[in-house]
């Protein structure tokens, strides 16, 4: 097992954080989004969440997964957020998912929110369902077929929330 730290992203990350975010995303499973990130969109994107954190090798220094944390709505809403995890491929099955998922709440916590929710979750996501579960998120419901998946069929989404 690796140790590993969470800690806000800088700038040197950058490179190391896009991979991995377009490794997701590539996949087609678990993201919704569809494009890959470029050195200069992943840099905005970035910048413009609430906070960024980042699972750091602690023996090499390599970045081994992140998270972003942004308001999940505006106004009277304003106090839910929302969060995507994503963990390298080489690292993943070693609960750095889990050490992003604690540090983000700890971080909304200190940022002010008031709940963390996740708005699609993808039913066949199993590993994070049961760590969302396991550490105390509430399923709202199901959504179905509410998730486009990249060879075109449909997947469930089941929509997770958590009070901080």
């Amino acid at each position: 097992m690796i140790k590993t730290i969470i800690r806000k992203y800088n700038e040197q990350d950058l490179s190391s954080m896009i991979s991995i975010w377009n490794e997701v995303v590539e996949e087609g499973i678990a993201f919704p989004q569809e494009a890959c990130l470029t050195e200069s969109s992943g840099k905005d994107f970035f910048a413009s969440q609430s906070y960024c954190g980042v699972a750091e090798e602690k023996d090499t220094g390599k970045i081994v997964g992140l998270y972003i944390l942004h308001p999940n709505n505006v106004g009277r809403c304003g106090h839910i957020c929302n969060a995507s995890y994503a963990v390298s491929s080489h690292a993943r099955g070693l609960h750095i998912g889990e050490q992003l998922v604690l540090d983000c709440m700890k971080q909304a916590n200190h940022i002010g929110f008031k709940l963390l929710q996740f708005n699609a979750v993808v039913a066949t996501n199993v590993h994070a369902r049961h760590l969302y579960e396991r550490i105390g998120f509430q399923q709202l419901g199901t959504i179905p077929n509410g998730f486009r998946l990249k060879d075109g069929s449909y997947e469930d989404i089941c929509p997770y929330y958590i009070e901080l």
